[in-house]
């Protein structure tokens, strides 16, 4: 929350709690006492960029959600099995409730959020199961296979791919509840084997507190954490490739598994838990990425990382222009002299936002910036920290400040980037707050060469653009010798979900055109999932069938468009224009 008053004109922002059986409940963001809104400077900005008026902000925009979830939709399972359902995970522990059932229905892309803010309720499961352990899920999973019923599962709910929705109704299984225990803590091999249920937060906590948890010598991170890491889940973070905001040091999730366990319907599938291996194709690659349609991960064992915070170097600096900030990064990751955790670069358009949220133009920074020609508009924000061995982190930071002055970054010092360490995971909740006045924002990602990041940059920013009077702020965060990710936010006025969705498929459109992977770590989900033929490749695409054909012959596991497998070429026609 701004910790300032507004001095002027203060929109009335949803300040009170979310009940717990309401509706706003299940599409905000996070945390249901935690409120938090733009501080007036921020406020007056968004104002100027979106030609509005304090006028546009006395009112809200269509139902905010207060009321209680009432849905007036039967479940269609039936009483045997329920009561079949209950003799594997136990009484208490399957739902036909209508919160329940809504609650694991949509994720947390802005397209899920205003449909439920205008009522739309596509897909709902007929039953919510809360499994326990493995077996559970392995004798549910055996049990929908034999009723011909379709099987989702939810973990933090966290997507922005349209990845949790049952589309085909069925079951869902909700691994929040009881799902989420660590099985196993290795400190000879550095590993910890959990359930696919566990969130971020419960994940770093043991580990951080591993002495008194696991008796063990030191303290230990899980080195993954994703702006959604207070509400994703392990599982989560695994069948959609994933990757935490400290990734360009710790790697993506893929970098971090050393083996899964799946419930199939063929039975169990366990993969090797060596850290190399060359015995063919590799499984753990294969099953990674899945995103629930070969089976449902119920087991993943994970390297883990000593904790040194104490060591950690934090930096910032201003570039004048994109194209120099790009070419010091460049250098940064080629330089061969290590690499920083957190590495972010923002573009002109997300430097003029940043500075202001993260209070830097109320400082006499501003002044500088003008001294030595640093000008809005132009001028780039790139900030980030080193982890590891102290001698390690400093070098690395050594090796950064001297790359950044040669391309004519200026030192912000470590002050920005704590400024943004302190919001890394509460800005989400801007995003409802704006959305309550009309205001949509939303994300894209992809993945881009050094050698084509300018074209990617350009080309999708312009279709981005065409909305008159819209936002839209990118940024690298995921970086690497040979490129790295480009993080497109849009913020922009908008009505209807369905409008979104079209606008949506535009940006979709352009960045398969550009040449960039069409996903760098939000996965593909059925939002995503006409497009992935289209960049993979026809034959390339038919491979992804082969094992899914093996393990699922019956495509019910997460069937409806997942990884677009399973629908016809007029469906998928149809989703990508229509849905």
């Amino acid at each position: 929350m701004s910790k300032k008053p507004y001095k002027g004109f203060k929109p009335k922002w949803v300040e009170e709690t979310a009940a717990a059986d309401s509706y706003r409940s299940i599409f905000r963001w996070g945390d249901p006492s935690f409120v938090r809104y733009p501080k007036e400077a921020l406020y007056k900005l968004m104002k100027q960029r979106f030609k509005l008026s304090d006028e546009d902000f006395k009112h809200y925009h269509g139902d905010i959600g207060f009321d209680k979830v009432s849905l007036n939709i039967p479940s269609k399972l039936s009483v045997d099995d329920f009561k079949s359902l209950e003799s594997i995970v136990g009484k208490g522990f399957v739902s036909i409730s209508d919160y329940d059932r809504l609650a694991v229905a949509y994720g947390k892309t802005a397209y899920d959020a205003m449909r439920l803010r205008e009522k739309i309720y596509e897909n709902l499961p007929d039953a919510v199961v809360y499994p326990d352990d493995s077996e559970q899920i392995q004798k549910v999973v055996d049990f929908c296979i034999q009723k011909d019923i379709p099987l989702y599962v939810y973990g933090g709910g966290s997507s922005v791919t349209r990845g949790v929705e049952p589309v085909k109704g069925g079951i869902s299984l909700d691994l929040r509840r009881r799902f989420n225990k660590v099985l196993a803590f290795n400190e000879i091999d550095q590993t910890i084997t959990v359930q696919a249920g566990m969130s971020g937060p419960i994940l770093e906590k043991a580990l951080n507190e591993a002495v008194k948890n696991f008796k063990a010598k030191r303290a230990y991170t899980c080195g993954h954490f994703p702006q959604s890491f207070e509400y994703s889940a392990v599982g989560g973070w695994v069948v959609t490739r994933g990757a935490g905001q400290n990734s360009t040091y710790y790697g993506k999730i893929e970098d971090i598994v050393l083996s899964q366990k799946y419930a199939t319907p063929i039975g169990t599938i366990q993969t090797s838990h060596y850290p190399r291996e060359a015995t063919g194709p590799s499984i753990n690659q294969i099953m990674m990425g899945s995103e629930g349609t070969f089976g449902v991960l119920t087991e993943v064992t994970l390297r883990v990382f000593r904790f040194m915070p104490q060591n950690r170097v934090r930096f910032s600096y201003i570039f004048h222009d994109w194209e120099s900030a790009q070419e010091a990064a460049r250098e940064m990751m080629q330089a061969e002299a290590g690499f920083a955790s957190v590495f972010r670069l923002s573009d002109p358009e997300e430097t003029n936002i940043m500075l202001s949220l993260y209070n830097v133009d109320e400082t006499p920074l501003r002044h500088l910036f003008k001294l030595r020609s640093y000008k809005d508009m132009e001028r780039c924000l790139f900030l980030g920290f080193t982890d590891g061995e102290k001698g390690f982190a400093k070098n690395v930071a050594r090796k950064i400040r001297k790359i950044a002055h040669q391309y004519g970054g200026m030192s912000l010092t470590g002050f920005v980037c704590s400024a943004w360490e302190k919001g890394r995971f509460t800005d989400p909740y801007l995003r409802d707050t704006m959305l309550d006045f009309g205001i949509v924002t939303d994300t894209l990602e992809c993945s881009v060469n050094w050698s084509n990041m300018h074209r990617v940059w350009r080309d999708v920013r312009e279709v981005c653009h065409a909305l008159p009077n819209t936002v839209v702020t990118t940024h690298m965060s995921h970086c690497y010798p040979q490129g790295a990710n480009l993080y497109f936010i849009f913020i922009t006025k908008m009505d209807k979900a369905e409008e979104f969705k079209r606008y949506h498929t535009t940006i979709l459109d352009a960045i398969q055109r550009s040449g960039a992977a069409i996903s760098h770590h939000h996965g593909v989900g059925k939002m995503f999932g006409p497009w992935l033929e289209g960049y993979l490749g026809t034959k390339e695409f038919n491979m992804i069938k082969v094992p899914k054909e093996y393990l699922d012959p019956q495509y019910l596991l997460n069937p409806g468009g997942r990884l677009c497998l399973g629908l016809t070429e007029r469906e998928k026609k149809f989703l990508k224009e229509h849905d």
